[in-house]
């Protein structure tokens, strides 16, 4: 059986450019072969913005999609009313795209649980909202 996880924009920059930053269990996760990476809309933007900022060995944006589709267990994750209202009442992460972001794991729980998200953001890991992977 295939494991999901939701993956942060920096775990997903940093995964595709082989950081040594990554959290040893996080490497795992995306590493694995059997997993299924889903990466919400708002951590694509962000992963664009930080490639066109220059903050990335990323040559491009472009380069960056290229990356996303040719790895065939990425799934973009696309932002719709459910993950925003969800947004909304996760009142204890200050950040609107973390917010965003753990949303979207939250609307992708089924009856095998919420999938855990892969993060080292202090945002996310304090408030308790969702399982963390680092």
């Amino acid at each position: 059986m295939r494991r999901g996880f939701v993956v942060d924009a920096h775990a997903l920059i940093w995964f595709l450019t082989g950081s040594p930053r990554l959290g040893p269990n996080a490497l795992v996760a995306l590493t694995d072969p059997g997993s299924t990476l889903y990466v919400p809309i708002t951590v694509l933007a962000e992963a664009c913005w930080i490639v066109e900022h220059g903050k990335t060995v990323i040559a491009s944006a472009a380069a960056l999609m290229q990356a996303i589709d040719a790895d065939c267990r990425i799934v973009v994750v696309p932002m719709d009313r459910t993950i925003m209202d969800q947004s909304l009442v996760l009142t204890a992460i200050g950040e609107m795209h973390d917010r965003q972001i753990v949303a979207t794991a939250l609307r992708l729980g089924d009856s095998h649980g919420t999938p855990p998200l892969i993060t080292c953001d202090c945002n996310i890991t304090t408030s308790g909202a969702v399982a963390v992977v680092w």
